[in-house]
C-alpha cells in the first residue's frame, strides 16, 4: 500500500504533466467563458480544516458555496485544505469560470461538484479530467438524494437535472435533504485521506445532529406558526424545497432554475395576481440576483417592501470577514424574512438588530 507522501508525489507529478502539456482541461475551462473567475478570487472563500492554509496535506475544491461550507466543517481539525472556486459576491448556478479555476481542478485533490446538469463548467471539467486521465478524486454530493420533480411553475424550456432531467436540483434547501451530501463529501474525504477517518466521521455527525437538524425544527417553527400558505419571492425558482418540506407554496417570479433574471410580462401578471389574492404586503427578493423584479412590483402592487432570501448559493464580502456558512446565512436572511412574509414578526422584530434597516428594499 501506498504510504500518503508516495500518493501526493504521484498525483503532483500527474498533474504537473498535464499543465505542462497544455491539455484539453484548460481548453475546456476557456471555451465556456462567458464571465471571468480567478483562483485570488476563490482564495477569499478558502480555508482549511485546520485553519492553517499550510496546504501540507490533501487539497479540495468546491464548485459550490454550500457544498464547500459542508465540506470545512467536516475537515476541521485535519491537514485538509478546503476551497470555495466560487468568487465572492456570484451566484454558483449560471456562473461560468475562465482557465485559472480549471487548472486548480487539475491541481486539486478532490473536486466536490453538484453532479451532472447542473453546472455545465463542472460538467466539462469532469468530461475532460476523465479524458485526460487526471486522477483528482470526484465528490458527487448529489449521489443518493431523491430529488422531486421540477415545480409547475417553471419555465417549460428548461429541463431540470436527474433522470429524464426532469427533477429540481436544489435539494440542499431542505436540512433533512442536506445531510446526504454531508455524508457523501465524508465517505469521499475518507477515501481521500483514511488516516483521518474518525474525525471526518465525528465532525459530520456533529454537524448534522447539531446544525442540521436544529435548522429543521426552527424552519418547521417558523411555517407551522403562520396561517399564510403562499409566499412570493423576486427570486428564481431555486426554494421548492423548502415549500415541499414545511407545507407552503413558493411563487417564484423569475421561473427558470438559474438566477437569469429573466421575467416575462405574464409572470409579473401572475405575480401581482397572487399578491393581491393573497394581501401579500412582503416579499423576498434574491441576494444575487437583479432587484429589477422585486422594485416593479414594489412600484406597481401593494407590496410596502422587498426582504432577501438566498439559497446559500454564494457569499458576500462582509459574509466571507464574518465567517458565514450555511447556518448563519439561514439564521440571518432566510429564516427573519420568511417570518416577515408569512406574516409571524414585523420586520423591526425580526433578525438580529438592524436587520430590517439594513435589508429593507436592499440594493
Amino acid at each position: 500500500m501506498r504510504s500518503e507522501q508516495e500518493r501526493m508525489a504521484n498525483r503532483a507529478v500527474s498533474r504537473r504533466s498535464v499543465l505542462a502539456t497544455g491539455t484539453s482541461l484548460v481548453a475546456a475551462g476557456l471555451a465556456g467563458c462567458s464571465a471571468s473567475g480567478s483562483s485570488e478570487n476563490e482564495g477569499e472563500s478558502g480555508s482549511s480544516g485546520t485553519d492553517s492554509n499550510d496546504e501540507d496535506g490533501p487539497v479540495v475544491v468546491a464548485s459550490f458555496f454550500s457544498f464547500y461550507d459542508f465540506a470545512l466543517k467536516i475537515a476541521r481539525d485535519t491537514p485538509v485544505t478546503v476551497r470555495n472556486l466560487i468568487p465572492t459576491g456570484l451566484h454558483g448556478h449560471g456562473w461560468e469560470p475562465n482557465a485559472s479555476i480549471t487548472k486548480d481542478i487539475i491541481e486539486a485533490d478532490a473536486f466536490v461538484h453538484v453532479g451532472e446538469d447542473f453546472q455545465p463548467w463542472a460538467d466539462r471539467a469532469i468530461q475532460t479530467l476523465k479524458d485526460d486521465d487526471v486522477d483528482t478524486q470526484l465528490i458527487n454530493v448529489r449521489e443518493g438524494v431523491e430529488l422531486v420533480d421540477l415545480a409547475a411553475s417553471l419555465d417549460p424550456d428548461e429541463e431540470g437535472v436527474g433522470e429524464g432531467r426532469g427533477k429540481d436540483p436544489h435539494f440542499w434547501l431542505d436540512p433533512q435533504q442536506a445531510k446526504q451530501s454531508v455524508d457523501n463529501i465524508t465517505e469521499g474525504f475518507v477515501e481521500l485521506a483514511p488516516e483521518h477517518e474518525e474525525t471526518f466521521r465525528e465532525n459530520a455527525s456533529t454537524y448534522k445532529t447539531e446544525v442540521l437538524e436544529r435548522i429543521d425544527r426552527d424552519y418547521e417553527r417558523i411555517f407551522e406558526q403562520s396561517s399564510r400558505k403562499v409566499v412570493q419571492l423576486a427570486a428564481h425558482n431555486a426554494f421548492q424545497y423548502i415549500g415541499a418540506r414545511y407545507g407552503v407554496e413558493m411563487r417564484p417570479l423569475v421561473v427558470n432554475l438559474a438566477a437569469s433574471g429573466d421575467v416575462k410580462p405574464s409572470d409579473i401578471t401572475e405575480a401581482k395576481r397572487v399578491i393581491d389574492e393573497n394581501d401579500i404586503k412582503y416579499i423576498g427578493a434574491g441576494v444575487f440576483e437583479t432587484r429589477r423584479p422585486a422594485k416593479q412590483l414594489l412600484a406597481e402592487t401593494a407590496v410596502e417592501a422587498y426582504y432577501p432570501v438566498t439559497p446559500y448559493a454564494g457569499v458576500r464580502e462582509d459574509w466571507v470577514e464574518n465567517n458565514w456558512g450555511y447556518e448563519e446565512i439561514a439564521y440571518n436572511i432566510n429564516m427573519p424574512t420568511f417570518e416577515v412574509v408569512l406574516g409571524n414578526k414585523s420586520p423591526e422584530e425580526a433578525g438580529p438588530d438592524g436587520w430590517d434597516s439594513e435589508w429593507r428594499n436592499f440594493e
